[in-house]
């Protein structure tokens, strides 16, 4: 038989499915790599202890004056793993039919679907800080931006890692217009560097060393009132407890090829004054 399913076409297959969905796992995660990531694979337990550090202070001593001891107690957050999971049904008449490599395909999706998902739990962490800049009735502005970095800066949060901004679209394209003085007198002057660049690229790029970002997994608590944040990569905290998994299962009486792809892992706010929420209205207008 010409189009018998033989099993070096099945483990063709699964490679391709497996590789597509993994590929495209971690090109699409925006927000992920931003935050303070663990790996808890291999590991016994669903629950990840995570160490908060107090901050210590120095002083000035006269000579020969003994130090005082300094009280460092560490507290800690708890980050807990779920599943989740995803599957597709592919059937025999579909896959024979197609033109495109239908495996490839299926992984994209897959992976896409993974990604989301975890971007989508992370961003939904950004109404749980305690500060926030604007309100859901006005447009996102640069100046908000210069106020978080410098509030983050005031709290001394930590940034080895940098800055970073998290903006659905339409909030990020209020930015660009802004900086880039189109359809409004927003700016009275010469466009910045960064102005520039969104013109010519785009890319929205740093302010106030702060790196901008966009995800459209960014919504907020009610209609029109989107919530990004401006934060260090210690304020939020991801752990994976298994990495995303493809198996497959045959259907024999339908058809069809049943694929699943599943992945365990938590999300959590780690340091409360490393972040800053954005609340600004995400309209094209």
């Amino acid at each position: 038989m010409a189009n018998e399913a033989k099993a070096s076409v099945l483990t063709e297959l699964y490679a391709n499915i497996v590789q597509s969905a993994l590929y495209t796992m971690n090109e699409k995660t925006i927000i992920r790599p931003l935050v303070r990531n663990y790996d808890m694979s291999g590991t016994p337990g669903l629950t990840a202890q995570v160490p908060i550090y107090p901050s210590v202070s120095a002083a000035a001593i006269a000579d020969g004056t003994d130090l005082a001891n300094v009280a460092f107690d560490t507290s800690s957050k708890t980050i807990t793993a779920s599943e989740i999971g995803v599957m597709v049904e592919l059937t025999d008449l579909a896959a024979e039919g197609a033109n495109d490599d239908v495996a490839a395909a299926i992984g994209r999706q897959l992976g896409a679907a993974m990604a989301e998902k975890v971007d989508t739990d992370l961003a939904g962490l950004f109404s749980g800080f305690s500060s926030s800049i604007g309100t859901g009735d006005s447009e996102i502005t640069a100046d908000m931006i210069f106020q978080a970095a410098a509030t983050l800066r005031t709290n001394n949060a930590d940034q080895n890692g940098g800055y970073v901004c998290l903006l659905h679209p339409f909030q990020a394209y209020q930015l660009k217009k802004q900086l880039t003085n189109v359809g409004a007198a927003a700016m009275s002057h010469a466009l910045s560097d960064v102005g520039n660049g969104a013109l010519r690229d785009g890319f929205v790029g740093r302010i106030a060393g702060v790196d901008i970002f966009e995800s459209n997994v960014i919504t907020g608590a009610s209609a029109g009132a989107y919530v990004g944040a401006v934060m260090s990569q210690d304020a939020l905290g991801y752990m994976v407890k298994r990495s995303m998994r493809i198996e497959t299962e045959r259907n024999a009486s339908k058809r069809s090829l049943e694929i699943v792809g599943t992945m365990a892992y938590g999300v959590s706010e780690l340091f409360d004054s490393y972040g800053i929420g954005l609340v600004a209205d995400a309209q094209l207008a």
